[in-house]
């Protein structure tokens, strides 16, 4: 990955790498270990040779209730963040409810207003990592108000630029995961996972998976009799999702990110068009 331009900014990707490693050993988690993954999924974990323990990955609950209520969200990013730590990578996650985010799409809304700002802090994480998971449940077919933010706060610190003069997120992969009882997982995985790609993130495929129960009023993904945790659909959508975030990150981090050539900001702001004909270059007389 590389070293973003902007010093401070460095500084606090280096920060925050050492908070995603501390964070390993601090997991929210709504099951136990032995509970999270069924036996094809732990199949998986134990056969796998490819080595990612110099990943890290951050999740974003953008669930709409404080802890320690329980997030059916979060029972489902369960399974992907235990898949990932079995195989070495360092993750942390984050309920963002439970902070003091401010509303705005600057990088620290407290030099525009804003008494608090926990948002700093946890871009620094974001900065970190390099998979991005963010899980949403759905209200009237939407992603929360919750995920709408987070987004707009990445948008906020999407002009920063990597030491190549790529925007920042460039080198990082994305996926998302979406639960609910009523109809709106793909609307839903649709606009975060665009949002992520057109701010910098690489997505794999099936970079998405989520559960919803059958229409209208019903139990949620975690509730007694709901067959959500057992749903073999949802389970293969979230291995494949997981997976693909892991081979897709390794693939980046072995490449040194994205080649640096017709996407760099810095040389396009200095002139540079990269073979694309510029007519002033072309209308300009000839020397002598």
């Amino acid at each position: 990955m590389r070293v973003l331009r902007d010093e401070s900014i460095s500084k606090a990707v280096e920060l925050g790498h050492s908070l995603a490693r501390q964070s390993v050993h601090q997991k929210e988690r709504t099951l136990n270990d032995s509970d999270v993954l069924n036996p094809k999924q732990a199949e998986l974990c134990e056969r796998n040779q490819t080595d990612y323990s110099d990943l890290s990955a951050l999740f974003i609950n953008c669930t709409l209730k404080r802890s320690p209520e329980l997030s059916h969200t979060q029972g489902l990013m369960d399974i992907s963040m235990e898949i990932m730590r079995r195989n070495g990578v360092a993750v942390d996650c984050i309920r963002a409810i439970d902070r003091d985010i401010a509303t705005g799409v600057w990088p620290d809304m407290t030099e525009h207003g804003w008494e608090k700002d926990e948002w700093p802090a946890i871009f620094e994480q974001v900065m970190a990592s390099d998979i991005l998971v963010i899980g949403t449940a759905i209200w009237l077919g939407e992603k929360s108000s919750v995920c709408t933010q987070i987004i707009e706060r990445l948008y906020g610190n999407s002009h920063l630029l990597n030491d190549a003069g790529q925007y920042a997120y460039y080198g990082r992969v994305g996926g998302c995961l979406v639960t609910g009882n009523e109809d709106g997982v793909k609307h839903c995985a649709l606009e975060v996972l665009y949002s992520l790609q057109h701010l910098g993130y690489t997505i794999p495929p099936q970079a998405d998976a989520g559960w919803i129960g059958e229409a209208g009023p019903g139990p949620s993904y975690l509730d007694e009799g709901s067959g959500g945790p057992e749903n073999d659909f949802t389970n293969r959508n979230t291995t494949f999702m997981t997976w693909n975030l892991l081979h897709a990150a390794r693939m980046l981090k072995d490449a040194g990110g994205i080649p640096a050539y017709g996407n760099q900001r810095t040389d396009w702001d200095a002139g540079e068009r990269f073979d694309f004909p510029n007519p002033e270059h072309r209308s300009a007389p000839a020397a002598g």
